[in-house]
């Protein structure tokens, strides 16, 4: 019993140290940063949620390449990975709050902000059922996005 609490405790710190690691990346300015974070899920077993973050993460990418046929490229991979994970969990709100940052940075000519109003109703409605890491992450994007208020979230 106590070798079952001990892996529990371990996998959710891990778990929980690896969303860390993603979020400060993703709101960074530091390619390093990212392809640390990428580097790290890489590490990982592919799972859902692996591959929503390093979808996220190849988008954020994207933004510091400097050949524009790479950063299409590598945006579009991002792209694939994090639409298919939402496709098959359309209510997964961390999922829906990463295409929300993603889609609020993302250049215009990408045409990639067709579901902002769509993840921003969702976070909204679902916040309060959010674990408080999230939640935090989701507070600091706040204070910075144009989309998202802080006054949006009400706990």
């Amino acid at each position: 019993m106590k070798t079952i609490f001990a892996i529990l405790f371990i996998s959710t710190f891990w778990i929980s140290t690896l969303s860390s690691i993603v979020y400060n990346a993703l709101k960074s300015d530091s390619l390093e940063k990212v392809d640390n974070a990428l580097s790290s899920l890489n590490a990982e077993n592919t799972n859902a949620i692996n591959n929503a973050y390093s979808g996220a993460l190849m988008m954020k990418k994207a933004e510091f390449l400097k050949v524009p046929a790479k950063k299409v490229n590598i945006f579009k991979k991002g792209h694939k990975l994090l639409e298919v994970e939402i496709a098959a969990d359309p209510q997964n709100i961390e999922y829906r709050f990463l295409r929300l940052a993603v889609q609020e940075n993302a250049p215009k000519i990408l045409k990639y902000n067709k579901n902002i109003d769509e993840d921003k109703a969702m976070i909204i409605a679902n916040y309060n059922n959010l674990n408080s890491e999230l939640k935090a992450y989701i507070n600091d994007f706040a204070k910075q996005s144009n989309i998202l208020k802080p006054s949006d979230l009400k706990d």
